[in-house]
């Protein structure tokens, strides 16, 4: 039964966290690159960008896949996965052909659907809770401000409106908290790239706390979440997992994590502000920049990424304009290793692959990834996926020496971070094979 006691997780144990909560710690040793847990995702959903590139059910990513006959809008690896997937597909299948172009409904918005199929069909405790169940998830509603609170009113209203046909929803304050849940400790599935694949739960995962300077870090095989070890591990040492980019300065990291998890972080990283010297590093003038100025300046650049990330950016025309003019005016006061020089640079990266300047790509990517490498802990997807993306322009821009280099440093942390066994680490092995 659903109540039934937890099953567990070898080498590791659900235990009360001073100050915390609960929080997951190991009772073995875990070495670098160990897998510590895999988790498969309780519920899940591929993200609309992606149909035809990937299996909507098992999320392989090949060439070929057959559609569905009604809605021709869902690709499957073969007829195992449409009949696999057929349960949740059925939610909007009929939907997406009746609606047309006016079915929009937000990824959350799916994944609560699916969330809700799965819940009325399932009686015993899943794989995917052994050691926490979905139900137990913290919403943290009395924490949301108007803005959030009117955004899971929306999320609500959507929900009836796309899926009412199939699903006999729960009341609405069983459905607020549920998209409290949901926003609270889902996971956004990505690519060696750092691409959006999708978004799922995983309640075991979400069972870790957070720390800016993570022992384990979270990859995903398909829809199965992998925990790994990226330090050593004693027996009786908490597990923690990041949630956030650690590109940025204490203060910006708290402010986020306040906004999305309602939590300050007191990790070691965080009280000693040992790497923030050097991710605020600020151009040498004649005469150093007051800190009212760099205080400003900081300001304008966390504006500035807060616009482009609702903003959806690449299509928008204005888009590369906009990019280098705050790069040029960031720079009058930051240094280029700076976290929001940077941080602009990485968006100008992606206009410049988005409209195929490779060349314009490259020569970004070659003035990120040394400070990323500094600013990042060690066994960091960014930094991996960086030099991934480096080593696959400079061999379609034939400059192969640089290219299998960048390449071998991708795979080095990807063998830590996804295990040697890993898919990606095949593909970006058999690509540096290939050039000999």
């Amino acid at each position: 039964v659903r109540g039934c006691s937890p099953c567990g997780i070898a080498g590791t144990e659900r235990f009360a966290s001073p100050g915390k909560g609960r929080g997951l710690r190991a009772v073995k040793h875990f070495a670098v690159g160990d897998l510590v847990f895999a988790c498969p995702a309780y519920s899940y959903v591929l993200t609309v960008n992606e149909r035809g590139a990937h299996c909507e059910y098992c999320f392989t990513r090949k060439e070929g896949l057959s559609k569905c006959g009604k809605c021709k809008q869902a690709y499957y690896c073969e007829i195992d996965c449409q009949k696999g997937d057929w349960p949740m597909h059925k939610l909007e299948c009929t939907a997406m052909c009746s609606y047309g172009e006016n079915w929009c409904p937000s990824e959350t918005v799916r994944l609560v659907a699916r969330i809700i199929m799965k819940q009325k069909v399932t009686t015993e405790r899943t794989q995917s809770e052994r050691l926490l169940l979905l139900s137990e998830f913290e919403a943290h509603l009395d924490k949301l401000d108007s803005e959030k609170n009117e955004m899971n009113q929306t999320d609500i209203a959507a929900l009836h409106h796309f899926y009412s046909r199939h699903i006999d929803f729960p009341d609405d304050q069983t459905l607020t908290v549920l998209f409290g849940q949901v926003n609270c400790n889902g996971f956004t599935i990505e690519d060696e790239e750092l691409s959006h694949l999708g978004s799922a739960v995983f309640p075991d995962v979400a069972l870790m706390n957070h720390s800016c300077s993570p022992n384990v870090i979270v990859t995903y095989k398909g829809t199965v979440a992998e925990v790994r070890a990226v330090q050593d591990i004693q027996p009786g040492d908490e597990i923690f997992n990041s949630y956030i980019d650690l590109l940025y300065p204490t203060d910006d990291r708290n402010e986020r994590l306040r906004d999305s998890y309602f939590f300050t972080c007191v990790c070691n990283e965080c009280a000693t502000r040992s790497k923030d010297g050097g991710k605020m590093a600020l151009q040498k003038l004649s005469s150093p920049p007051q800190p009212e100025e760099v205080r400003k300046m900081v300001h304008y650049a966390r504006n500035v990424i807060e616009e482009f990330r609702r903003a959806k950016h690449y299509k928008n025309i204005l888009f590369p304009t906009i990019c280098e003019l705050s790069q040029e005016k960031m720079i009058s006061i930051f240094a280029d290793t700076n976290v929001y020089v940077l941080h602009m640079m990485y968006q100008a990266m992606g206009v410049c692959l988005y409209m195929q300047d490779w060349d314009g790509a490259m020569s970004y990517g070659e003035k990120i990834i040394q400070p990323y490498s500094v600013h990042y802990p060690a066994y960091s997807l960014n930094v991996a996926s960086m030099y991934l993306k480096l080593g696959r322009l400079y061999l379609g821009l034939e400059r192969k020496t640089q290219g299998v280099k960048a390449l071998k440093k991708a795979i080095a942390i990807m063998e830590v971070a996804h295990g040697k066994d890993h898919h990606y680490v095949t593909e970006v092995k058999q690509e540096v094979e290939e050039l000999k």
